[in-house]
């Protein structure tokens, strides 16, 4: 299994979950942190991180959410996609430029 997917998605659901429910029993929210990220098996910066992005996608600490990263990631996809078209086309283009000259020289 590889390192990105090692946790289901249900698995870092509840653990942010655990989280947000369980933070005003510990002194800080990282000793809660520690505390769950023990029983679930994952370091506690791990942890961490899901926390933050669940933040930042509930609107509770800025930055860029999940859904925004996701629909640039696929816009870049795209522009890169049709970046590579239209060099094709314009290759293409010369090509045939270049064929139609020289057959009017003949």
């Amino acid at each position: 299994m590889s390192k990105a997917n090692r946790y289901s998605p249900e698995v870092r659901e509840r653990a942010v979950r655990m989280v947000f429910e369980h933070e005003r029993e510990y002194s800080s929210q990282w000793s809660a942190m520690c505390s769950i990220a023990k029983k679930i098996g994952c370091t506690p910066e791990t942890l961490r991180s899901w926390v933050r992005r669940a933040e930042t996608d509930q609107g509770r600490r800025s930055g860029q959410t999940t859904e925004d990263r996701e629909r640039l990631k696929a816009l870049e996809k795209e522009n890169r996609e049709l970046k590579r078209a239209n060099e094709i086309l314009r290759t293409a283009s010369a090509f045939f430029a270049q064929a139609e000259l020289d057959r009017r020289l003949k």
